[in-house]
């Protein structure tokens, strides 16, 4: 197809706004991977030639590998009409296999898991990223020690309170800055190889087996702290729908990986020129009179970083509520023209308190690095197994075609995540914490609304019935307006309304059953938002469908029932919603602390009023209480 002048030029605009988003926190791997590797406090590799070349391979191929063929190449095809994440990818894979299967229930299992480890991930990336750049000030003085874990809250703190401004204003800002740091990246490294060109001898894969099987057990404890170069490529992934994919592979190819990897090979250098330089091989890249500037450049760089990660949150965050898996949260959208830019107050703050009290807990980014890594690991090693279910499922891939692509990358992901749980002790325990209590909210609020559900419908009368014996017989009153009844059923009666008939003994001359449904396609076109089913004559029912990255707007999509002839005049109208006051109690369906923990979540969720942007002033609720 061709490209105007105008595509290349917007194109060229979000490649540089997504370098600023969606690359923060692989590009500043380089603060802290090599340092890990031959400084780590537990494990750490002795500074030999063999031993450079060794781990200099394994970053170069697990770049190439894990990044460049596996997210870039092959995960991005696996797109939801052009969202990503780990939610997305489940959603995709569950679209051949019958609701209530065993298959969907593993697959689901598998993406809430993956979904609550990578909130894991969204604490950590902020915490050690920004703490290892100012760290670079114990280079300059000893004298900074004090106060560098008070300057990283600050750093912090003024990061998250940015938030609200948007991803499109932080790409604006941020990508400039990260095509600055890249090139930052690739000049320190270009001089240590010029002296050394010898590293360049380890882009041949044979180095890297020679150390892994020369090492036997060293090698493998290494695995753990070469991971560090690759995380991100989650938040990658995540974060594609936010600019799509094409400006995310450019960016990757083009920029991102050559400076990466001449940054790398350049710190190679330097530790094989001078094995002291292991203090800090970053910062020391880098003549003394540079530092100061590059201390300032790490540190926006690493907030960059924490960037992704909070814009992924957010993204899967979104996923997670139209499809049912967590409560309604408030949602900002950010941008006119980016539907996937938004911000949601509840998340950002969660985040940030979790990233305090790590922060404050650990201390410093050699601590932190212990619990780096297993989070990523495994909801990598989960991503490799939903897109095998959806390359067979979806893309009708023969198995053994699927095997073929995707057991070389589970090898892979299996090494670095068996490495990373020797870690679990040092620190690695908190993601996988963290990812638990995530994973128990999700699971219990999905299993929370199904049983309200169950407890609803066993309630409630049937909708031909009620027609039949009670709209139809004429023998109910009606006063003037439309009344609209919300129902999460729509072949049962509202409890709103029996209320109604209960308290007022009438209906209004016009009444609207509506059910709003969300499937798990990213966008449903707008000549397909709403249904309407006549049931009787003035008495309708509505279906308005979503996509789990539409925005809900009920006012607007009623304003399209006119085309089908049913006009309602919102200024006659009211919205009866029913309000549920729920009981918890011994030996039902859930765990009674479950229940408690539901319960808790269903009482602070945003109410379906402004979820749904229903005007307040014609809303009327009917509480209800229900036994769980």
């Amino acid at each position: 197809m061709h490209e105007t002048k105008q595509d290349k030029k917007r194109l060229a605009t979000l490649t540089l706004a997504a370098l600023g988003v969606v690359y923060g926190d692989i590009g500043t791997s380089p603060l802290y991977s090599i340092k890990e590797v031959f400084g780590s406090e537990h494990h750490p590799v002795p500074i030999t030639p063999d031993n450079v070349l060794g781990i200099l391979s394994l970053f170069f191929w697990s770049l190439v590998i894990v990044v460049t063929l596996k997210y870039v190449a092959f995960i991005m095809r696996a797109n939801n009409k052009g969202e990503g994440g780990i939610i997305a990818l489940m959603t995709l894979a569950m679209h051949k296999f019958p609701p209530g299967g065993r298959a969907r229930g593993i697959l689901v299992f598998l993406g809430l898991f993956g979904a609550a480890l990578f909130y894991g991930d969204g604490v950590i990336t902020p915490a050690i990223s920004v703490l290892s750049a100012v760290e670079g000030l114990e280079i300059i003085t000893p004298a900074f020690k004090p106060y560098v874990v008070p300057i990283t809250l600050v750093v912090l703190v003024g990061l998250f309170l940015f938030q609200r401004r948007g991803t499109a204003s932080v790409g604006a800002l941020f990508g400039p800055v990260m095509l600055v740091w890249f090139a930052v990246l690739a000049i320190l490294g270009v001089m240590p190889i010029a002296a050394h060109p010898d590293v360049l001898t380890a882009i041949n894969p044979v180095y890297a087996a020679r150390f892994l099987t020369g090492n036997s057990l060293l090698g493998f404890f290494a695995l753990g702290a070469v991971v560090l170069c690759i995380t991100g490529a989650e938040a990658l992934y995540a974060d594609m729908g936010h600019f799509g994919a094409r400006p995310i592979q450019y960016a990757w190819l083009s920029l991102v990986l050559p400076a990466l990897l001449i940054n790398y090979f350049g710190q190679g250098a330097l530790l094989l020129a001078d094995p002291a330089s292991l203090e800090n091989p970053f910062y020391l890249l880098a003549p003394d009179w540079a530092r100061y500037p590059l201390v300032i450049i790490s540190t926006v760089a690493t907030i960059i970083a924490s960037q992704a990660v909070i814009s992924g949150a957010f993204s899967i965050t979104q996923q997670a509520i139209q499809l049912g898996y967590t409560p309604r949260l408030e949602i900002q959208h950010t941008s006119e023209r980016e539907i996937g830019q938004i911000y949601l107050p509840a998340i950002n703050w969660m985040l940030l308190i979790a990233i305090i009290l790590l922060v404050i807990e650990f201390g410093s980014s050699s601590r932190l690095a212990a619990a780096y890594g297993i989070a990523v690991t495994g909801t990598m090693l989960i991503t490799n197994i939903l897109a095998f279910a959806v390359a067979i499922s979806l893309w009708n891939w023969h198995p053994a075609r699927a095997l073929v692509v995707i057991v070389p990358f589970v090898c892979i992901d299996v090494g670095f995540f068996l490495a990373n749980c020797v870690k679990i002790a040092d620190g690695g325990w908190f993601p996988l914490l963290f990812g638990l209590a995530v994973f128990t909210l999700l699971t219990t609020w999905k299993r929370g609304r199904e049983v309200l559900e169950s407890r609803l419908a066993s309630d409630a009368m049937r909708m031909p019935d009620f027609i039949a014996n009670i709209v139809a017989g004429g023998g109910v009153g009606t006063v003037p307006g439309t009344a609209i009844y919300m129902t999460p059923d729509p072949d049962a009666v509202p409890h709103a309304m029996l209320h109604t008939l209960k308290h007022f003994k009438a209906l209004h001359e016009k009444v609207v059953v509506l059910n709003v449904r969300v499937f798990d396609v990213p966008m449903v076109p707008d000549v397909d938002r709403v249904e309407v089913h006549p049931l009787a004559p003035d008495f309708h029912q509505v279906i308005v469908q979503y996509g789990f990255k539409d925005e809900p707007d009920i006012p607007a999509a009623l304003a399209q029932c006119a085309e089908v002839g049913l006009e309602i005049d919102m200024m006659q109208t009211s919205f009866f919603l029913g309000r549920e006051t729920l009981i918890p109690k011994f030996g039902s369906e859930m765990a009674y602390w479950r229940e408690l923990i539901f319960i808790t979540l269903f009482r602070n969720a945003s109410s379906a009023t402004s979820f749904f942007r229903i005007p307040s002033n014609r809303v009327i609720e009917l509480g209800a209480q229900v036994v769980m």
